[in-house]
């Protein structure tokens, strides 16, 4: 047989791996592969998942090998509604009392950033935090934030219901007896006329962001420094993705320049899609028209890329999400509605809607199916409304019928105690009603609405999802309304994939995919409900980068800037405040207890409260 001039064929070796984890428990939230021990990265794709074995092939000299020592692996979470251009162009301001868990605790944090804050600039204490959380189960009194910063401005915002501020405050706002409420806001005053440091939101809340809009801005350099910071903090907790909702005091294009920089740069640690929100009320029409001639939904990349118009199209449509005051009646609103609508279809937008009570939903559906009748709508363009938390079934059947989706927050983790003394035990059991809406096979997406009401922490909100319990430990959701572990991290991850339209390569584990994970402190899908909320990413990975690691893998993850200004709330403090753990934490909170008892205790002898024993310890720790 002749062979003369044949030579073997050379062998060819598999491309090799950018990155292995193995030795994993990994929920990779595809139905056809649910489980694996080892993922493959490579060019920022998920190239292979098996065992270890399996994978062995595929590490190479230039392999970055991470054993997970067993954790539990997810894929990277994806904030369907978070605010979080604006809340990284203000980051490294604020101090954070998000997971703080006493109040004695928080007053010498703002005790303590008064003495390093220079003169002119001020100490805000921006959302994410409840007084339920709080072992006294009170808030601060103006009282206490004048004595614990006499001269520094403290503006102290509690969800979207008051702001607190003390003197100097109020002094450096220019606030005077002569200074008119807001439309919709309330400048409390004392007898003397005098405002007193109390702003509420009756029910709207312009008068608290207008009064923090009053405070220093940074500067652009420290803005993007901000801004990494605000992306790796939320890296902390296996964010890979956000999808933001853009609000109030976010103006296209300037306000988006610093995210825009930092993906021009290669430097985002998260993938965002962002909305455009008009500004200014009666100029709406003019802005939605003129961005529809500038960009187009889909424009960008993988990290950076605009998703649509809203969460609000016009002002005069969006209701207000107090619960501590009554449900607002909205005038008449439909026609330059619809005019936005239709601008946005014409043109290929979709959009997203602010909208909390079922009254204002009936309204929108009402003008969507006028469009539709026409053949206009939803003409293959992606649209949903946001919060829900009052919607009917009936609603719930007209918006799959129209092809919608609804994105959910766990502002009822914050605001649940409110709307259950003004809307009583059964209507809070289904606020909002998510079983149903998966029921009906609608998408379904989950976020927090951070950055001024809930936390971004999406463990807290995942803990809301399957409890039906707020951060004050009341249970809201009877037995049986909660969804399980599973379903609930499906609408953090394929949810918000779904909304971007990117499901066929974000929120799943599977060869194609983008490499976006993370390495769990915590077995979520099997450790008790109360350790939900305390769960952190140890390693968490985009596009094959290693973007935050801590525990094992310390020193791993891409490195960033030292947080400025120096004397930064966040540069002492760090944000969400999980580390508080200990004896210390133990010690702060049992002082605040005994506290508080001493308080409930005179209040029993002066006949304004029953002789009840409270139980000072949230039920989400007491099992």
């Amino acid at each position: 047989m002749p062979v003369a001039g044949l030579v073997p064929a050379p062998r060819r070796e598999p491309a090799q791996a950018d990155l292995l984890v193995r030795n994993a428990k990994v929920f990779t939230g595809d139905p056809a592969r649910p489980g694996a021990r080892a993922v493959a990265i490579r060019d920022g794709r998920v190239a292979a998942l098996g065992d270890d074995h399996d994978l062995a092939h595929l590490v190479g000299p230039g392999t970055k090998v991470v054993d997970a020592l067993g954790r539990r692996v997810i894929p990277g979470l994806n904030d369907s509604h978070l605010h979080v251009i604006r809340g990284g162009l203000n980051y490294v301001l604020e101090l954070r009392w998000d997971g703080v868990r006493s109040l004695w605790h928080a007053l010498a944090m703002l005790r303590e950033q008064a003495g390093r804050t220079p003169k002119g600039q001020w100490i805000r204490v921006v959302g994410g935090w409840t007084a339920e959380q709080f072992a006294e189960r009170r808030m601060p009194t103006v009282a206490e934030l004048n004595a614990a910063a006499p001269d520094t401005p403290v503006f102290v915002l509690h969800l979207y219901q008051s702001a607190l501020m003390n003197r100097a405050a109020v002094k450096a706002a220019g606030f005077t007896r002569e200074t008119p409420d807001p439309r919709g806001g309330q400048i409390v005053r004392g007898r003397d006329g005098e405002p007193n440091g109390v702003l509420l939101a009756a029910p709207g809340a312009l008068v608290l962001y207008s009064t923090l809009a009053k405070a220093p801005a940074l500067d652009e350099a420290d803005k993007r420094t901000s801004t990494r910071h605000f992306l790796r903090e939320l890296n902390r907790f296996g964010l890979t993705s956000a999808v933001d909702a853009a609000g109030g005091f976010q103006n296209f294009p300037e306000n988006y320049a610093t995210v825009s920089d930092l993906a021009r740069s290669g430097e985002l640690s998260l993938r965002i899609a962002y909305h455009l929100f008009p500004q200014t009320a009666g100029q709406e029409l003019a802005d939605l028209k003129r961005w529809t001639e500038m960009v187009k939904p889909g424009d960008g990349d993988e990290w950076l890329r605009l998703n649509g118009a809203g969460e609000n199209l016009t002002w005069a449509a969006a209701d207000f999400e107090n619960f501590s005051e009554p449900r607002p009646e909205l005038g008449e609103y439909e026609t330059e509605f619809e005019q936005a609508v239709r601008l946005l279809l014409e043109n290929g937008w979709g959009f997203r809607l602010h909208a909390t009570y079922d009254e204002t939903i009936r309204r929108d559906l009402a003008v969507f199916e006028k469009l539709a009748a026409e053949g206009l709508f939803p003409g293959g363009n992606r649209w949903l409304f946001d919060h829900a938390e009052t919607v009917s079934a009936d609603s719930l059947d007209r918006i799959a019928a129209l092809g919608g989706a609804v994105s959910v927050q766990n502002r009822m983790s914050f605001q649940g105690a409110a709307f259950l003394d003004r809307y009583g035990a059964e209507a809070a059991a289904h606020a909002p009603p998510v079983r149903a809406m998966l029921d009906r096979g609608l998408t379904v997406a989950a976020g927090t609405d951070a950055t001024r009401v809930s936390s971004y922490n999406p463990w807290v909100a995942l803990h809301w999802l399957v409890t039906g319990r707020t951060v004050g430990g009341t249970r809201l959701h009877p037995a049986g309304n909660p969804i399980d572990r599973e379903t609930a991290l499906g609408l953090y991850t394929r949810g918000g994939a779904r909304l971007t339209g990117e499901q066929d390569v974000k929120g799943t584990l599977r060869e194609g995919s983008y490499g976006d994970l993370a390495v769990l402190s915590d077995d979520y899908l099997t450790v008790p409900e109360e350790v939900i909320p305390g769960i952190e990413s140890v390693l968490t990975v985009v596009g094959g980068r290693i973007v935050w690691a801590s525990a094992e893998y310390e020193g791993l993850d891409e490195a960033v800037p030292p947080v400025s200004p120096e004397w930064s709330p966040v540069a002492h403090f760090g944000g969400y405040q999980s580390g508080q753990g200990g004896a210390q934490q133990a010690s702060l909170v049992a002082e605040a207890a005994a506290e508080s008892e001493q308080h409930r205790r005179w209040r029993v002898a002066r006949g304004s409260v029953p002789d009840t024993t409270p139980s000072f310890v949230d039920p989400c720790f007491d099992h």
